[in-house]
């Protein structure tokens, strides 16, 4: 097998064609609303893991003032092109920062902060987690909350698909060109709870001919958020919520006061 890059490496495919997988993806329908629901109308929302802005731009439509933060310059840029398209009363409400989840230094505070689509679980449970959950504390306002979506850990102990059948394949353009996405290994660790597979870009032609192709790595941590988020002075707003049937949206409140 070619070298494996990391998720979203800079010379990898997946933070490329990020928009065009996620567009695909049924089980993320609906998470915008849920996160919008978080806020006030025109509130002020910090997303962690912004990725492309796919979650951000989308809030922003819906009147919120969003600060995206991401630890990946192939995402970010993406981003940042994206962004550049904008009507300009839209743009500015969207502001693009590289930063670490870990190590949050915004220096305000936010209606809402959310961690979508699996963000949280990149990292391993742990310190990780709890010095994110300190920063998501520390950036809420009183009587403010959070969300943050994980997967599903008796999902990722499901075998992978045949290596050569491609779960996706998808139109690039107009000139033929398709993206097929294989799922090359898969497996778990359950000590550690730690998913991780290799997925293949593979960018070919009208003719079928491979342009690009890419191998990269990508790693899942499955564990309960709440203990951390309770750590952090946080309280649970209710029960985890199921999105597309693959995760769950677990919400948490910061209490207006120590009463």
């Amino acid at each position: 097998m070619p070298d494996v890059r990391p998720y979203y490496s800079a010379r990898g495919l997946s933070a490329a064609y990020y928009d065009l997988i996620t567009e695909a993806d049924t089980s993320l329908r609906g998470d915008v609303d849920a996160y919008a629901e978080l806020a006030p109308p025109a509130g002020e929302i910090l997303e962690l893991g912004v990725g492309t802005g796919r979650v951000a731009f989308a809030l922003a439509e819906l009147g919120y003032s969003v600060v995206g933060v991401d630890l990946a310059p192939a995402m970010l840029a993406r981003a940042e092109a994206k962004r550049a398209d904008l009507a300009p009363h839209l743009a500015a409400r969207v502001v693009l920062q590289l930063g670490d989840m870990t190590s949050l230094n915004i220096g305000r505070v936010f209606d809402a902060v959310i961690c979508p689509f699996f963000a949280l679980s990149h990292l391993p449970a742990g310190a990780a987690w709890r010095n994110t959950f300190a920063g998501i504390a520390s950036h809420l306002r009183p009587g403010g909350r959070a969300a943050v979506h994980m997967p599903l850990a008796e999902l990722m102990q499901r075998p992978a698909p045949a290596p050569d059948a491609p779960v996706m394949r998808a139109p690039v353009d107009d000139q033929g060109r398709t993206l097929n996405l294989y799922v090359r290994e898969r497996s778990f660790r359950p000590r550690i709870n730690r998913f991780d597979q290799v997925l293949d870009y593979v960018l070919a032609d009208a003719f079928g001919a491979v342009e690009q192709r890419s191998l990269e790595r990508q790693t899942y941590y499955a564990a309960d958020p709440t203990p951390f988020a309770l750590e952090a002075g946080l309280k649970i707003d209710g029960p985890a919520t199921l999105l597309g049937g693959v995760g769950e949206i677990h919400r948490y409140l910061k209490p207006a006061s120590d009463a």
